[in-house]
């Protein structure tokens, strides 16, 4: 089975919507012709199985068409932001070797089937049969690296996640739209297209994100439950016309990583439950998070933790020597599914995956007693101060809760005597000036001597990639 039969072989009736974008509305059947006429023009350039396809299109129907036309070709589809520079999308073009790039030639807000062009590359690169698509990670310590992701793998999670989430398969429930409101250019993107068609839920596409356009459709196609990136709900609560989002219940927290501090500032103005989540693109998406049930019995006890891990996934932390840690002790946070145990798929990775099968996350972590992950930061951008290691994110979270402080990022720099000391770049609110004493102050008064910032720094906004998570190798190549 490929992700292509998501669509082929879909339960949607062939009149059914399918994709919403804008004011139109694909039917299955016409997404199936769409998807069929990328695939012969693919293979009549010469695109033949085990090659890649490059995609560069805008949100709209027509580049769902192309995500299931690659597959349908027997391609693998690699995503390209057409926002990218030249630059950028020659470094990842280097890296995927595709042997086609398929660019879309209209914007969907003008030509809703968008046309596209098809422009051959040398070189091509062919991959294993399984493999589906190789999507980027998301660079914010580095340069983005390709990962290979597999048809049978990538379903088996949205399987395990479905598992979670629906204890009684058997339940029926009302078809409802799912609203997707990131760039499908984005893993997070794809990955809510593919779940939609495999539990037969239309989607609903934005172009981009917009606070009160996300209100509006919310309102229009009675959503429940949707996605969101972190930095998305700090939009909705700092927009000050959008006062209510009924009648959504839940917000899955996506693609970066959410403080316990804007978790409740979103909480406390909607009366939304926010169901956190943890997944890397290394993975295949998502592989732990809450469930309704969670949020109804944990909410207040648990606000920070990233959830349990979901059916067909184990969880466990490793200290320095490689041996598994017990309940409650912080190390490295290891996964391991069927996927990681077969490393076929994933060459680029072999390094970070054990000889049992447990994938090296990079990510430091505790798991408590009742199962719960709690992430404490990132082992690349963990600092040591002569010898005193910490995570810059419990620097954050105490600057956050000062009122004058919408945003902060805290880093390691390099220091003659220390080795590395912490910076703190802040974004003050409504054009305030840094006040250094009082952070300075909140942060002696809630952290450890040799964890406060030793410079803080106002700036207007910090560098966010796409999906809005901190770029701090930007922030780290400030000038001092």
């Amino acid at each position: 089975m490929t992700l292509a039969s998501l669509l082929f072989s879909s339960e949607f009736a062939d009149d059914c919507g399918v994709v919403v974008a804008g004011s139109v509305v694909t039917t299955r059947a016409e997404l199936e012709i769409h998807a069929d006429e990328i695939a012969d023009e693919l293979r009549e350039v010469g695109v033949v199985a085990g090659n890649a396809v490059a995609v560069s299109m805008a949100n709209g129907s027509s580049l769902v068409a192309a995500l299931f036309g690659v597959w349908r070709a027997g391609a693998v589809y690699v995503p390209m932001n057409p926002l990218l520079t030249h630059t950028e999308c020659e470094r990842l073009l280097d890296a995927a070797q595709p042997a086609a790039i398929l660019f879309g030639a209209t914007e969907p807000q003008h030509d809703p089937r968008q046309r596209w062009t098809v422009t051959m590359r040398p070189g091509a690169r062919v991959y294993s049969s399984d493999v589906a698509l190789v999507q980027f990670t998301s660079g914010t310590t580095g340069s983005p690296k390709p990962v290979q992701l597999g048809h049978d793998s990538v379903l088996s999670l949205i399987d395990g996640v479905l598992a979670s989430l629906r204890p009684n398969p058997e339940t029926k429930r009302r078809r409802m739209h799912n609203l997707v409101p990131v760039s499908l250019s984005l893993w997070a993107g794809i990955y809510q297209i593919l779940f939609s068609f495999r539990v037969g839920s239309p989607v609903v596409l934005m172009e981009r994100f917009e606070p009160v356009e996300f209100a509006r459709l919310i309102a229009k196609y009675e959503i429940r439950s949707v996605v969101l990136p972190p930095a998305a709900m700090v939009l909705l609560v700092e927009e000050q016309t959008v006062a209510s989002l009924e009648p959504l219940k839940y917000v899955r927290s996506i693609t970066a990583p959410l403080s316990p501090f804007q978790a409740k500032r979103f909480m406390v103005k909607f009366g939304i439950a926010v169901l956190n989540s943890y997944g890397q693109t290394e993975l295949g998406g998502e592989v732990v998070g809450w469930t309704a049930a969670d949020a109804r019995e944990f909410t207040e006890k648990k606000l920070g933790a990233v959830g349990k891990p979901h059916r067909g996934v184990e969880v466990a932390v490793i200290g320095n020597d490689a041996k598994l840690l017990p309940v409650d002790e912080i190390g490295e946070l290891v996964v391991r599914t069927d996927a990681t145990a077969s490393t076929a798929a994933h060459v680029e990775l072999r390094e970070r995956t054990t000889a049992d099968g447990w994938f090296r996350t990079g990510d430091i972590a505790k798991i408590d007693s009742e199962g719960f992950v709690w992430i404490e930061g990132r082992m690349s951008t963990s600092i040591n101060r002569g010898g005193f290691k910490f995570t810059p994110e419990e620097i954050e979270e105490v600057l956050r809760a000062e009122g004058s402080v919408v945003d902060v990022a805290v880093v390691g720099r390099p220091d003659a005597r220390l080795g590395e000391v912490p910076w703190a770049f802040v974004v003050m609110r409504n054009g305030e000036i840094l006040n250094v004493n009082n952070l300075e102050y909140a942060c002696r008064e809630h952290l450890a001597p040799y964890k406060v910032p030793v410079e803080f720094r106002q700036v207007e906004q910090l560098p966010r990639n796409e999906v809005g998570k901190v770029l701090k190798s930007e922030l780290s190549k400030e000038e001092l």
